[in-house]
Formats: structure tokens, sequence, C-alpha cells
């Protein structure tokens, strides 16, 4: 790439795609690909990549395609490496202050984790150590959120999902989901998880490995709390002891986010705080 700028030819098929582009019918579709588009050809004008270079671009895309299938998204694992998963999420709709931050629900996320009594023990294997955690759900005012549904779900100790791990775990292992009480507390027991490294057999592994870019996340465990008249919240909560809790690769770490795992009465404990966000009647517009 030699970075001399763009050529008149470039500089002139840029302005007819714009033009073509300005031809489509109104839209956030049409609005997206002419921001995309002429970025592009921002970035052409910059580099001057030559048609080798090109074709290495295009040969990159077409393994991502060729590494998804059913068990595995690497086009949803290129939009997290780069941050845009989290991006998006972040920015999809203001948050009141104060609201527990969102984050990513993950590949391993299920919908169907069983209905566990409040106090019940998510590890169903009994291997790991042995961990209690405790939480309450509020509004922006402190008010207790009650009869909320609290879902869970997170890594054994070698950080592996139940459901990426079906020959070494249980059905359903570290996973479950309760109701809060009146107070809108909850609590349960598991085991401490572990930390883990995305996946580096693939392409966009491979990229960012060539890149110097971090592939650890931080040992955490996963929450997502619905309750009527209040906006659903997806997070987590990190093992601020982790050695990779200032390096994660998908960026999900934020303030009020780093929970403390500390002994009490002989027990590893987690105290959590969730506070939900009023329902937004207005809905975030699509591309389409």
């Amino acid at each position: 790439m030699d970075g001399q700028g763009a050529s008149s030819e470039g500089q002139r098929v840029a302005a007819e795609l714009q033009h073509r582009l300005a031809q489509a019918a109104p839209g956030r579709l049409a609005d997206a690909v002419r921001l995309i588009t002429g970025h592009a050809f921002e970035i052409l004008s910059i580099l001057r990549p030559s048609p080798a270079e090109l074709e290495a671009v295009v040969q990159f895309l077409t393994e991502v395609g060729y590494a998804t299938d059913a068990r595995r998204q690497e086009w949803v694992l290129l939009a997290d490496v780069f941050g845009l998963s989290d991006g998006v999420i972040s920015d999809a709709a203001p948050l009141s202050p104060g609201v527990t931050p969102a984050t990513l629900a993950g590949p391993f996320y299920r919908d169907d984790a069983p209905h566990c009594a409040l106090g019940e023990n998510l590890c169903r294997n009994g291997q790991g150590t042995p961990l209690q955690v405790r939480g309450q759900i509020t509004d922006v005012a402190g008010q207790p959120v009650p009869d909320a549904r609290v879902e869970v779900w997170h890594a054994n100790a070698q950080g592996r999902y139940e459901n990426q791990d079906p020959d070494n775990q249980p059905e359903h292992n570290l996973r479950g989901r309760m109701l809060a009480d009146q107070a809108g507390r909850f609590h349960f027991r598991t085991i401490r998880p572990g930390g883990y490294a995305l996946p580096d057999d693939g392409p966009v592994g491979q990229l960012a490995r060539r890149l110097g870019l971090s592939l650890k996340r931080p040992a955490h465990i996963h929450f997502a709390v619905t309750a009527p008249g209040y906006r659903r919240l997806v997070t987590a909560i990190f093992d601020g002891s982790d050695p990779a809790i200032g390096c994660d690769a998908l960026f999900a770490v934020k303030p009020g986010l780093i929970g403390n795992f500390r002994p009490e009465d002989g027990l590893l404990t987690l105290d959590v705080a969730l506070t939900l966000d009023r329902d937004n009647p207005h809905a975030t517009p699509t591309i389409g």
C-alpha cells in the first residue's frame, strides 16, 4: 500500500456510486450503504491497496463465512473482537443515570434454562470452588423491583460453558432462572467461574493475533433480568481479581460491572446490585 492518494478514476467511480445510491428509496438501509461505501472509498484513496491486497481481504471474508456453521458464528466473533457488538448494545438507546450497563449475552446463552428456587445450587456436577451469590434488583430511584425474573449462566472453572462442553458437563450445568422476592432480592449457589480465551483457530482469531489484540476474557457471570414495566437488562459481573480484567477482548468490562469475589464465613461470596431502567416506548429504528 503506497498511500499516495486517490486516482481520478477512483474518484469518478466513488462519485458515480454515490449518485446511483442517491436514487434509492429513502431509509436507514440506503443511508447505511452510502456511509459505508463512502468511507470505503476514502480508505482506498489513503491506502491505495494493490489488487493482491484486495484479493486477500475478499479471501479473509470468504474464510469467515466458511468458518461459520450451526455451532460457531465467526461473523459475530468478528463484530465482537472489533468492538462493534458492544458499541451497538451500549448506544442502542439512552439509559437513565445509574442504570446497570448492558453487555453481550454471548453465544452460549440458552433460553431453556430450568427454573430454580431461591438458594438452589446451579452446579450440577459438584466440581469447582463453591460460591454463593446474593443480589438485589432496584429501579433508578433505589426502590426494589419485586418478582423479577433472573436468568443466570456462566462458565466452569476451566472457562467452558456447558453447551460447548457437553461431553464433560451435565445438561444445564451452571445456569438457571429464578424469581426475585418482594424486596427484589435473589440468591443462589454455584461455583467460581474461570476466565478463558476466544478461539484463535479461525480467521478472526488469527487476525487478532497478527494485530496483537487480546483474546482473553476475564471470568464473569451473566445475568438477564426481566420485569413488567422495565427494559430487559442483559449484563455480566466480572471477577475484579482476574488478570485479564483490563484487557477484555470484547470490551464489555465497564465501571459498575466489576465484582469482588470475597471470602465470608468460610465461603466465597459475591454481592450483586442490578438497576433497571423503565421501559422505553420509543422503539429504535432498524435498518431496512
